[in-house]
């Protein structure tokens, strides 16, 4: 299977969604006055990192769904020059990751076309359009990006064929993890909750039907869920490029 090593490119796709809405609790006292996604790294807000990597990639527009402290999104976002067009759709009572991405993915401007989606809590960057042509190429109604773990976990299994068979298996010896970013077909919204989680319910529906596939990814990523983890990122991302791991 083709790995993603980090390398810049265009994508064919136009369109994105960030899932913005969580407390982000685990990253308290840092989210106390804003939502996880504002969470600064190195003074950038983890979403206007995520904002500049999908207009880099060819992005054009991206639907951020917000809901803790979504005024704090639209305020940044509204008082910013954007590489793209950046809209807020915000929840008014919390509706699960998988409400949350179908709600917004409602309003995408583009219904007919793919479109990105991304957990606002990742600190990534790889070529999207790599894992467009990968998409297409295997004609699945969903791709997920896989990225390394960083510590001993169960990680998702994959088929000969590259189609996901589980999001956690204890099987692997350099298990590979649920990176947070997917690109899904515009059949996929329908299959997605008005409310709840969507691993439990869309993914694991794809996973049944053999419809998801998975994309290894070996560039740098970090899900920032702790202060820990903040910590360890900007450690890494202070050093040269070449030595980097996140």
């Amino acid at each position: 299977m083709r790995r993603d090593s980090g390398e810049p490119g265009r994508s064919a796709v136009r369109q994105g969604v960030v899932l913005a809405g969580g407390y982000g609790r685990r990253l308290r006292p840092l989210t106390c006055d804003r939502p996880k996604a504002m969470v600064e790294v190195r003074g950038t807000p983890i979403l206007r990192h995520q904002i500049d990597w999908f207009a880099e990639s060819g992005v054009e527009r991206v639907i951020v769904s917000a809901g803790y402290l979504a005024t704090v999104i639209s305020d940044y976002l509204g008082s910013r020059e954007l590489p793209l067009r950046a809209e807020v759709v915000v929840e008014e009572r919390p509706l699960g990751r998988g409400g949350g991405l179908k709600r917004a993915a409602r309003v995408l401007p583009y219904p007919d076309e793919p479109w990105l989606a991304a957990y606002g809590d990742i600190w990534t960057s790889f070529s999207l359009s790599d894992m467009c042509a990968h998409h297409e190429r295997h004609a699945a109604l969903a791709t997920v990006a896989l990225a390394r773990a960083g510590a001993p976990r169960a990680g998702v299994e994959c088929d000969e064929r590259g189609r996901v068979t589980s999001l956690a298996s204890a099987g692997s010896p350099r298990p590979r993890v649920n990176a947070g970013i997917y690109l899904l077909a515009p059949e996929a919204v329908d299959l997605l909750p008005d409310e709840g989680d969507h691993v439990q319910s869309t993914l694991a529906h794809l996973i049944r039907t053999r419809q998801l596939m998975g994309y290894p990814v070996d560039a740098p990523w970090r899900a920032v869920n702790t202060p820990q983890d903040l910590a360890e990122l900007e450690r890494e991302l202070a050093k040269p490029r070449s030595a980097r791991t996140a």
